[in-house]
């Protein structure tokens, strides 16, 4: 297990924490907990307590120190908070390893085509487009925050669906699609769905930590195409694009010495597309 996965599972722990908190006998329930634990609960009430002065419902300060804490983060790295420490990203992550071992693979040889049927790719026809919507789902839910009372993602949240151990039938029916999904298409939510996911995706642009490709001693080999769980290698990782989560899949699965490095600041080679 590498230091990735363990504090991905260190994340998943602490929210199975956080949720079972207010499900135990003699703690008082508060439906929006979670929320004031998650970062896009901050970039839902951020607009009404600019434009109002109060916070949504289930919501609070906590919430924008954490989505400060993340974008601080992302300004440096880029997405790397989806890539280490998302706790939807590691259950993803972990459905997408289940998917490959029930569908055919026995063993996983890292840079190596996996014999599994699932998870599988969307065709790039589908595919592009539907990266887009990430983008307009975001716009909706800021739009909606203006008039709202709770958070507009609040009833049909997959953070609730996974962590809230509370589950009213909508939730049940986001938790099988999340679940469904995420077996069929690696990191579907991420790609095609998450709010959040499209906000940190601005930061890519210009974060300084980054991957960096030399292309003189890249021979194409497509070994980190093999492992991208976003799927956007192509010649070259390409960190500067809008949806690589800087997992470093492509760094750990070269097999050229120094042919691809983690750099902070924009230097030699490819740069990811800088």
């Amino acid at each position: 297990m590498t230091i990735r996965h363990r504090l991905q599972a260190a994340v998943v722990f602490a929210m199975f924490l956080i949720g079972l908190r207010h499900v135990l006998p003699g703690e008082t329930s508060r439906g929006g907990a979670l929320d004031f634990f998650c970062p896009f609960g901050g970039v839902e009430t951020l607009l009404p307590l600019l434009l109002r002065g109060d916070t949504l419902r289930t919501t609070g300060l906590l919430s924008l120190a954490i989505l400060v804490a993340v974008v601080g983060l992302s300004l440096l790295a880029g997405r790397a908070f989806c890539g280490w420490l998302c706790p939807l990203g590691a259950v993803q992550d972990g459905l997408a390893g289940a998917a490959r071992r029930l569908s055919g693979e026995k063993r996983h040889i890292r840079g190596k085509k996996s014999p599994a049927r699932f998870p599988t790719r969307l065709p790039a026809a589908l595919d592009r487009p539907l990266r887009y919507a990430k983008y307009v789902i975001l716009a909706l839910i800021v739009l909606a925050s203006i008039t709202a009372v709770y958070p507009p993602l609040h009833r049909f949240c997959p953070v609730h669906a996974l962590f809230g151990l509370r589950l009213t039938p909508l939730l049940w029916g986001v938790l099988l699609t999340f679940v469904a999904t995420s077996l069929l298409v690696e990191r579907f939510s991420c790609k095609y769905l998450c709010p959040l996911g499209a906000l940190l995706a601005i930061t890519n642009r210009f974060a300084p930590l980054r991957l960096v490709v030399d292309p003189a001693r890249c021979n194409q080999c497509g070994r980190c195409n093999h492992e991208c769980p976003m799927d956007v290698v192509d010649a070259y990782p390409q960190s500067a694009g809008a949806d690589c989560i800087r997992c470093l899949e492509c760094l750990e699965t070269c097999a050229r010495k120094e042919t691809v490095t983690l750099e902070l600041g924009y230097s030699r080679g490819n740069g990811g597309g800088s």
